[in-house]
């Protein structure tokens, strides 16, 4: 398959923009096109790394607070 769309950006995982915009994103994305099947297999991939994207923008977020 031909890449369609390329970029050079790089999200911040530090960033509520970054973050909330993967979380929101929906799995969709992540499997475009996909069965049923591949939707699920990518939810639960795809899950457990946007929950480690909260956790990490939290505990930072509660580093910057402190200091």
């Amino acid at each position: 398959m031909a890449c369609i769309y390329t970029s050079d950006y790089e999200p911040n995982p530090y960033d509520a923009l970054d973050v909330l915009a993967f979380v929101l994103c929906p799995v969709t994305v992540f499997a475009p096109g996909g069965d049923a099947d591949e939707l699920e297999v990518a939810r639960d991939l795809i899950g457990p790394a946007k929950e480690e994207a909260v956790e990490r923008w939290l505990a930072q977020r509660l580093l910057d607070v402190a200091n």
